[in-house]
């Protein structure tokens, strides 16, 4: 069911929260906050994405908001994430994540090079320890020679995986039976959270873990669903979302993550501001299953400027019309 516009903007609410540091070239995170039946929810899409794209995250929201989702755990296990930051830096991110033993490391950064991402995960190797879990993600910016490259100089890290180190379900493919002999995993994100098919990575063969995100993928139902039929490991991982959203990631995670692969929801430790003043921050390596309260002094601190509420709340009226209309189902 589609709820009314009206419903959904009796008590909304954007903010841009800073980040500590840059993060997919943003330094503040705008999301529209908002509450629905069964709690505060969220709808983020990231600015770029059209209207036909940000429709599954709008039914995302509407899911968690509008649905009693019943946690299926207490807390998850999380990873810490690593930007494109310098090696000497590495340390003091990594203090934000205690008892994380897993990170998630940024490679092929604009601007950067191979050296700067061996260096980085040497240095995340180094701090974490051997028996850390370390992954990469490239965000499909790589060809599949540069791929090649970069992996075969970032294998001897002893990678869990790197995360949609080509843009497209053929040169992850083609990837994958290139560097078989490498002992690297092949995970894929993009290819997952926008693709019109979400398990055509799964079919081609083209992956050995898929990464799910609930929000982009229409919410915690649907993304339940592409985990069941996916028959691969998976990890549930955030889009760089509020801890509303976050705790959305969380129920996923804690109803249907793989044994073994830490989910990447502890990135409310990249932002230095939160919707609430009980953020979902990792502890112990793990962050609770819990619905989150906004706070309003800090809806007020973090409030986007006017021009940008106004895009905002227009931007939902417009991806409630696609809804409405059949598209982005």
């Amino acid at each position: 069911m589609l709820p009314d516009l009206a419903d959904l903007t009796t008590d909304a609410h954007v903010v841009a929260l800073p980040m500590r540091v840059r993060f997919r070239g943003i330094t503040a995170r705008e999301a529209l906050v908002l509450r629905g039946p069964h709690g505060w929810t969220e709808f983020s899409p990231f600015v770029e994405y059209d209207d036909t794209e940000a429709a599954a995250w709008l039914r995302g929201t509407i899911d968690f908001g509008w649905t009693d989702h019943s946690p299926a755990a207490d807390a998850v296990p999380v990873n810490a994430t690593v930007p494109a930051v310098a090696p000497d830096a590495v340390a003091d991110l990594l203090a934000r994540y205690p008892g994380c033993t897993s990170a998630k490391v940024k490679v092929a950064e604009p601007g950067t090079t191979i050296e700067d991402d061996v260096a980085r995960v040497a240095e995340v190797r180094r701090v974490m320890g051997p028996d850390a879990a370390v992954r990469v993600d490239a965000n499909g910016l790589w060809t599949v020679e540069q791929a090649v490259v970069a992996l075969e100089r970032l294998a001897p890290f002893d990678l869990q995986y790197a995360e949609q180190p080509c843009r497209t379900v053929e040169e992850l493919a083609q990837l994958r039976g290139r560097i078989a002999g490498l002992g690297v995993r092949i995970a894929a994100d993009e290819s997952v959270r926008k693709a019109s098919d979400p398990l055509a990575v799964a079919r081609a063969g083209a992956a050995d873990v898929l990464v799910v995100k609930a929000q982009p993928l229409g919410g915690i139902t649907a993304a339940r669903a592409v985990i069941a039929d996916a028959g691969l490991p998976c990890v549930v991982s955030s889009a760089l979302d509020t801890s509303v959203g976050l705790g959305m990631g969380a129920f996923l995670a804690a109803a249907a993550m793989t044994p073994g692969y830490a989910a990447g929801l502890g990135t409310a430790a990249m932002f230095a501001g939160d919707v609430t003043d009980r953020p979902l921050l990792p502890s112990d390596g793990r962050i609770g299953v819990r619905r989150v309260d906004v706070a309003p002094p800090l809806l007020a601190r973090y409030a986007a400027s006017p021009e940008r509420t106004a895009w905002w709340m227009e931007r939902l009226a417009r991806v409630h019309a696609v809804l409405a209309g059949g598209a982005g189902a």
